[in-house]
């Protein structure tokens, strides 16, 4: 079985954070990941293609992706790109830098959602990102390395306050739960993550939580904004689109392990929301991929 290139990036034991500023043509940079948080700012890259976890888009002229976790595969590579003059901001900084102590504090709360969310990665929108434009424009250059942590700290609060950061990973490619669910939520999905592979009934999942379907089925939509249906298909599409990337298995062998009882449906569902076929999401990850 292949892996993911592991990168050993440059931030030292003794900083806490480390920033360039890059010009560039194309992105040549294989797949991979590394333990370090990395937020990554890329302007004029309209076309680039940005892959994160078993998300798969193209980007517009601006872009700001906060990707964390040593296990989140990720890589922006050219696309349909034609830029000549492509900006790139990249801040890495490790999720020790704050201390838990440090990171428990009220002021912190914010920050310390954000950075649980960015275990499947986080993509901002426009306005956030124009909200921190000036302060990414001036870092890079800033010789005075106190500041720069003044303003990548800076940054990473406004970020943290924006209510439009999108999850790009689902959670079952991620190998990680999202934050903030209730109790009954969270044991349903639990319960989802575990059986994903056998027949999932609205009734048996309402009765782990000793609701009604009807009553469970608008609870789980009020606190999720998805139908249950709706989710068991993103929780299967996550961990087929994991053994595309990690197994050798074939296509049809994925389908049925992964709870679906028909290729054609899952072909139809995984181009749907993934936006490639199945096949050209596993050969998509191969070209990216560097044997280790």
């Amino acid at each position: 079985m292949s892996k993911v290139f592991t990168e050993i990036t440059r931030l030292s034991d003794k900083d806490c954070f480390y920033i360039v500023e890059r010009h560039k043509t194309e992105f040549t940079y294989p797949l991979h990941r590394h333990k370090e948080f990395e937020l990554n700012f890329i302007q004029n890259g309209k076309g680039v293609r940005r892959i994160v976890g078993d998300s798969v888009e193209e980007i517009g002229d601006y872009e700001l992706v906060l990707v964390g976790g040593a296990d989140l595969e990720h890589v922006w590579e050219q696309g349909s790109c034609h830029s000549k003059d492509i900006r790139e901001i990249t801040i890495q900084f490790s999720g020790d830098i704050f201390g838990n102590e440090l990171l428990s504090k009220n002021q912190f709360a914010s920050i310390r959602r954000m950075l649980k969310r960015a275990e499947h990665g986080l993509a901002f929108s426009i306005s956030s990102i124009m909200k921190v434009y000036s302060t990414l424009d001036d870092i890079a250059n800033e010789n005075e390395r106190f500041v720069q942590f003044l303003k990548s700290l800076y940054i990473l609060y406004e970020l943290s306050v924006s209510e439009d950061a999108r999850v790009l990973a689902s959670s079952s490619f991620a190998h990680s739960g999202r934050v903030g669910e209730s109790r009954r939520v969270e044991k349903v999905k639990q319960y989802i993550n575990e059986h994903y592979a056998k027949p999932l009934k609205l009734e048996d999942l309402a009765g782990l939580v000793g609701m009604s379907p009807v009553a469970f089925s608008r609870f789980f939509r009020q606190r999720t904004g998805r139908t249950l249906s709706e989710y068991i298909v993103e929780i299967r599409l996550g961990y087929a689109a994991r053994m595309l990337v990690d197994s050798t298995k074939n296509i049809s062998e994925i389908c049925y392990e992964c709870g679906f009882n028909n290729l054609s449906n899952f072909n139809r569902t995984f181009k749907a929301k993934r936006r490639y076929t199945p096949r050209d999401f596993r050969a998509m990850f191969k070209k990216n991929k560097v044997i280790v």
